[in-house]
């Protein structure tokens, strides 16, 4: 892409976006026609899962969808190249319009809950640098772009209100718990800038690791646009600073706007309900 300020009326920064909810948001914004910056670690030519899936792949189906896409692979571990991508995002727009920050590493190590000193400490570091941390730093360079024009920022969460742990995970229920105060404390200091800051909470989702998991579409599951569509409402709307400082699920943004999920595919062995 040229250097130099870009024509298109949208731009957005996506996160995490080679596979999961992230790859859904960006197919999404790809379909607004919206120029959508992507990131991920997972790129042609270094991938580090063998699921598919890189930033190049989401591009191409951004670009097939109608919009414009520029992916950037990186690890959002790393400040420095973090600090790139928002200084080549200032170089070549105008600011930004909406940024979601989605990249997650949780599931590096195998799921599995129990009682707090019994799991690695190990999932602090993917949970919370390659998360919450990353959400952080990705936010705070986007906040003056987004001052210039307005936008909305979105971070993906989890709304839990029952007193449970969450999935009798400690380290990912208080991961959880942290992107909903970041939301909101966040929205607390954009609010005078005219920045609207919320988090987004997809359902069960059919990633491509859950697929891979269970070989067929589970019940009662969602697919990965479901998540864009609701970044999508959001941005459409122009009283959205409503939801400022909230996490709000999918379900809940569905029945507001008015958006539908895809049919769930049909596999052998399954009803296609």
């Amino acid at each position: 892409m040229a250097r130099g300020v870009l024509t298109v009326s949208k731009v957005a920064v996506v996160t995490g976006a080679a596979r999961g909810v992230g790859r859904g948001i960006a197919l999404v914004l790809g379909e607004a026609g919206a120029t959508v910056y992507l990131t991920d670690r997972e790129s042609r030519d270094h991938k580090v899962s063998e699921l598919p899936g890189t930033v190049e792949d989401t591009a191409d189906q951004v670009v097939e969808r109608g919009g414009r896409a520029v992916p950037v692979a990186l690890d959002h571990t790393d400040d420095a190249a973090v600090a790139d991508l928002f200084a080549r995002v200032d170089r070549e727009t105008d600011g930004i319009d909406l940024m979601v920050a989605n990249a997650f590493n949780g599931n590096a190590l195998p799921f599995r809950g129990g009682p707090f000193w019994t799991l690695p400490l190990a999932h602090w570091e993917n949970m919370f640098d390659s998360g919450v941390r990353s959400h952080l730093v990705s936010c705070w360079h986007a906040a003056p772009l987004l001052i210039k024009r307005r936008g909305l920022m979105v971070l993906t969460g989890l709304a839990h209100t029952d007193p449970s742990v969450l999935a009798n995970h400690l380290f990912y229920d208080l991961a959880m718990a942290s992107v909903s105060r970041l939301a909101s404390t966040m929205a607390q200091d954009l609010r005078p800038h005219g920045v609207t800051a919320l988090a987004v909470s997809p359902g069960f989702t059919r990633t491509e690791a859950i697929m891979a998991a269970v070989g067929e579409a589970p019940p009662g599951s969602d697919s990965i646009v479901f998540p864009g569509r609701a970044v999508a409402a959001l941005w459409s709307d122009p009283e959205v600073a409503r939801h400022a400082g909230q996490t709000i699920t999918v379900a809940d943004l569905a029945a507001e706007y008015g958006f539908t999920d895809d049919p769930v595919p049909v596999t052998s062995g399954s009803s296609g309900r």
